[in-house]
C-alpha cells in the first residue's frame, strides 16, 4: 500500500458513530469511478470523505490520487492491507460483476462497510453469501441503486402507488446501447456481462418498484443477430414479468442497438412515462396523462450518486438499515437467473411468492447539482 503523502503511523479505526465522516476507499477505476463516482465525494463532504484508491494501473493511480487529493492507493493485492489498515471504514466496489462476492466478504470479515454496485452478483446464492457475510460482521451493505435516490424515479414511484392512474396494469421498457469495444467485460460471460445483468437490471428493477411487488412467474427470449460481435453473450434480451393481481412487466434489452432508454406505466384511468428513464447525467422528463390531461416535467440533470454516499454514510453512523439493502440486490439477481433459465430452456419460470421489500420513496431524495464531467483516464465509455 503506498501513501501519497510522507509515511505516519497507522491510527486505530475508530468508531463510525464516533466519526466526524466516513472514510471510502474505492475499488476499482473505470468508467463509472472516474466518471461519477469520485467527483462524487465533492457533494458529500458532510458526512463521506475519499481517502483510498485501488487499482492494478499505476500511472491511473497516480493521475487519479493527484486529481482528487488522495492519500492512500494501492493494488489488488494491497487490498487486505487496506482493509486492515485503520484508515477506511467503507469501500465502494466498482469491480466486474463476478469480482463482487470475493471483495465484499473480505470487507465484512474486516469489519468494513460496503457499497457495492449492481448488479450485486452473478448469482443468487452468491448474493446471499454477501449478505450472510456482512450480517456475521455487523456491518452494512447498501447496493449502488442510484435510481432509489433521483427524483424523477421516486416521483413515478409515488405516482403508481396513488391511484392517479387508477391500477397500474401493464408496465413496458427498452433500455438498449450500443456496445463496440471488443475487450468491454459486458460481454464476457464468465465476468458476470450481458445486456440482462447490465442494463436489464434497471428495468427489472423499476417494474418491481412501481408495482411494488414481486414477479411471480417470468419468460425471456434472446436474439443475436450480429454473432461476429457477440461471441460470449447474448446481444438482445426481451423479457415477460408476471406480477400478481394481473399485472404484466415487458421489456427489452440490448447491446447491438443505438442507445434509449424509457418506461411506460400504464393504469386503469392513466398512464406515465419516463424518457430517458435511466440516464446517469442528463434530464429526466416525465409525462403524466390523467383524466384526459397530460402534464410534463424535466428534471435537470444532477448529481446521482453523492446521494448515494450520504444516505449510506448516514446509515452507519447512526446504525440504520440501508434501503437499497442487499436483499433488494438479491431479488434482482434471483429474477436474472429466471429469465435466463427460461431464455436457454425456452420455457415458463416461476418463482416463489414474497412479499415486496421496503420501497425507495420521496424521503430518500437529494438534490446535489450535476458534477463537472472529468476526461476519463486510462478506462472507456461502455458504448458508442
Amino acid at each position: 500500500m503506498k501513501r501519497k503523502q510522507a509515511a505516519r503511523k497507522p491510527v486505530p479505526r475508530r468508531r463510525a458513530s464516533a466519526a466526524r465522516r466516513i472514510r471510502y476507499a474505492v475499488i476499482g477505476q473505470g468508467y463509472i469511478s472516474q466518471i461519477a463516482m469520485l467527483p462524487a465525494f465533492a457533494h458529500a463532504k458532510k458526512n463521506s470523505t475519499l481517502v483510498a484508491l485501488i487499482s492494478d494501473d499505476p500511472a491511473k493511480l497516480k493521475k487519479l490520487a493527484k486529481d482528487y487529493d488522495v492519500p492512500w492507493i494501492g493494488g489488488y493485492d494491497d487490498y487486505d492491507g487496506l482493509l486492515a489498515c485503520g484508515e477506511i471504514d467503507a469501500v465502494y466496489i466498482a469491480l466486474p460483476n463476478h469480482l463482487h462476492l470475493d471483495y465484499t466478504v473480505r470487507a465484512a470479515e474486516a469489519g468494513i462497510h460496503v457499497l457495492c454496485e449492481k448488479p450485486m452478483a452473478v448469482s443468487e446464492s452468491e448474493c446471499i453469501r454477501m449478505i450472510a457475510a456482512c450480517e456475521q460482521n455487523h456491518v452494512k451493505l447498501m447496493i449502488a441503486y442510484r435510481l432509489h435516490f433521483e427524483k424523477a424515479t421516486l416521483t413515478a414511484i409515488k405516482i403508481a402507488s396513488s391511484q392517479r392512474l387508477g391500477d397500474p396494469c401493464v408496465f413496458n421498457s427498452v433500455f438498449t446501447q450500443n456496445v463496440i469495444d471488443a475487450g468491454n467485460y459486458r460481454l464476457d460471460r464468465d465476468a458476470g456481462g450481458g445486456p440482462l445483468f447490465d442494463i436489464g437490471i434497471y428495468c427489472i428493477n423499476a417494474a418491481r418498484t412501481l408495482f411494488g411487488a414481486e414477479p411471480t412467474e417470468v419468460y425471456a427470449s434472446t436474439t443475436t443477430p450480429h454473432p461476429d460481435r457477440f461471441t460470449e453473450v447474448e446481444e438482445t434480451v426481451s423479457a415477460i414479468m408476471r406480477f400478481p393481481d394481473e399485472r404484466v412487466a415487458v421489456f427489452t434489452s440490448s447491446f447491438g442497438t443505438e442507445h434509449t432508454s424509457a418506461y411506460d406505466l400504464l393504469g386503469t384511468e392513466g398512464r406515465l412515462r419516463l424518457d430517458p428513464a435511466y440516464a446517469l447525467a442528463g434530464d429526466l422528463k416525465l409525462s403524466v396523462t390523467a383524466k384526459g390531461r397530460t402534464r410534463q416535467r424535466v428534471f435537470k440533470k444532477r448529481d446521482q450518486f453523492a446521494p448515494q454516499l450520504l444516505y449510506f454514510s448516514d446509515c452507519i453512523l447512526h446504525d440504520r438499515e440501508p434501503e437499497p439493502s442487499g436483499r433488494e440486490g438479491l431479488n434482482d439477481v434471483r429474477i436474472i437467473e429466471a429469465l435466463q433459465r427460461s431464455a436457454s430452456t425456452g420455457t415458463l419460470v416461476r418463482l416463489p411468492v414474497s412479499a415486496p421489500d421496503p420501497q425507495p420513496t420521496l424521503r430518500q431524495e437529494t438534490h446535489r447539482p450535476a458534477v463537472h464531467k472529468p476526461a476519463l483516464f486510462h478506462a472507456s465509455k461502455p458504448s458508442a
